[in-house]
């Protein structure tokens, strides 16, 4: 694979980076008003660490390199790191039918696993916490996962799914007939040295860092605290460190320990699954990695956030480079762009965020994308103005304008600054041409009614 030489690997020569990251860090996480933050980076084979702030805004505690945070979606990643190592040992291929080890997904349109590990399944995203809290694993797939609440046909598209992770995770019970947790902490944390954390975990064997909610106007953080219901462990209940999400890093881009995942197991990983165009999230979408184009240069990684967390990964196969991030402030993921453009300078290593974002031209209106949108039980309601401008209401929510363009992507606009957020995006039917879905922030509508 070709990639774009950076500083750090066509010149080999030594450069202070410790020292720099942590007042970068430090800087960053003052400007946004984050309680504390991890940086972990491992460049020229070299691995540097920094580390500012509180664990807990209210009692002090200090932010340590030890501490666990929730990583929220991050999660997702380790769960397809254990399957992948079952399909290492020939306990399940990538392609076999998930209803041939889920039962409670016989009756849904049949889908393998690759397509689950990489959101074309056509599942829905699934309920909110508080709905799921009481179900079992069982319940939660035959009420939310069948045919009907189906978004498309397995293959034909991507929509991120964490009801597609509870079954990811119900596939890794099956196949190991262990709990997700015992699982995942056997075949990836032990091996790795991790000490596992879990949400809700009373007890924690680690230093824990809370999540925060920061008060825009007065910057005072107030802790919160985690809803993920018991049954979407696997979609987002682990904790870790940037230091653990490092490690996790060079397994995935195959620079880690072959005993925990051989790298051609990890390159197969990283093999763009079909059908899966993210969209707005990233660039392409692996089996369960994001995949980010920086000019020729492909990194996978993943993004994740709990409740005032905010925690990303991102690695590059070629040259082994890994870089990760976690906060306890809600406001995190802005940090975390602007954290990439200081990196560029310090490490010489240019980290993707986000998705390429493609000229568009001038913003148009869009009429004919109006309607209700569904995926599962949540809905997408588009409205049209007089000139056709487009504003999106998401549960019933206030709606939102949408500043929209020729190729049928759009922005978000953000009520407090007016800010354009690329956002999503409507899609056409491939052989009628009409506009039948739409994809915000990677989740796919189906189009049910005209407005």
């Amino acid at each position: 694979m070709s990639h774009v030489p950076t500083t750090a690997s066509a010149s080999r020569r030594p450069r202070p980076v410790s020292g720099p990251l942590t007042e970068l860090l430090t800087h960053l996480a003052h400007a946004h008003r984050v309680p504390g933050a991890q940086l972990a980076v491992h460049v020229d084979s070299v691995t540097h660490t920094a580390h500012t702030g509180h664990a807990d805004a209210a009692t002090g505690e200090p932010f340590t390199a030890e501490a666990a945070v929730p990583i929220g979606s991050v999660t997702k990643t380790y769960t397809a790191t254990a399957l992948m190592i079952l399909v290492a040992d020939g306990d399940i291929d990538l392609d076999d039918p998930v209803a041939d080890h889920v039962t409670e997904l016989r009756h849904v349109p049949r889908f393998t696993v690759r397509q689950l590990l990489g959101h074309t399944a056509g599942l829905p995203t699934g309920p909110d916490s508080d709905e799921a809290a009481a179900l079992s694993t069982t319940r939660y797939l035959s009420a939310h996962c069948a045919a009907a609440d189906a978004v498309g046909a397995p293959g034909s598209g991507f929509s991120y799914s964490n009801a597609g992770y509870v079954a990811a995770g119900r596939v890794v019970e099956a196949v190991t007939g262990m709990p997700w947790g015992q699982a995942v902490r056997t075949l990836v944390f032990e091996p790795l040295g991790t000490v596992p954390a879990f949400v809700g975990d009373r007890s924690p064997r680690r230093p824990v860092a809370g999540g925060h909610s920061v008060h825009p106007s007065t910057g005072r953080a107030l802790p919160v605290r985690q809803t993920l219901a018991p049954v979407e462990a696997p979609a987002g209940a682990l904790l870790a460190s940037a230091l653990d999400l490092l490690a996790l890093g060079r397994v995935v881009a195959g620079h880690g320990p072959a005993s925990v995942l051989a790298p051609e197991v990890a390159e197969e990983m990283r093999r763009p699954v079909a059908g899966a165009d993210p969209g707005v999230l990233a660039d392409g979408w692996g089996s369960g990695l994001a995949l980010f184009r920086e000019g020729t240069t492909l990194w996978c990684g993943h993004d994740g956030n709990a409740q005032g967390t905010s925690c990303h990964v991102r690695a590059e196969p070629e040259l082994g480079a890994v870089v990760a991030f976690t906060c306890n402030g809600g406001n995190g993921t802005e940090l975390w762009h602007a954290l990439a453009d200081g990196l560029a300078a310090i490490t010489g290593l240019r980290v993707p965020t986000a998705a390429r974002v493609p000229e568009r031209g001038r913003a148009v209106p869009l009429p004919q994308c109006a309607g209700t949108y569904r995926n599962g039980a949540l809905e997408y309601r588009v409205t049209a103005d007089a000139e056709g401008a487009l504003a999106l209401s998401v549960g019933g929510d206030t709606p939102a304008p949408l500043v929209c363009y020729p190729d049928l992507t759009c922005d978000l606009v953000e009520p407090d600054s007016g800010r354009h957020l690329p956002g999503g995006r409507f899609l056409r039917d491939p052989h009628s041409g009409a506009v039948d879905r739409v994809q915000i922030s990677g989740r796919t509508a189906r189009r049910t009614t005209d407005v």
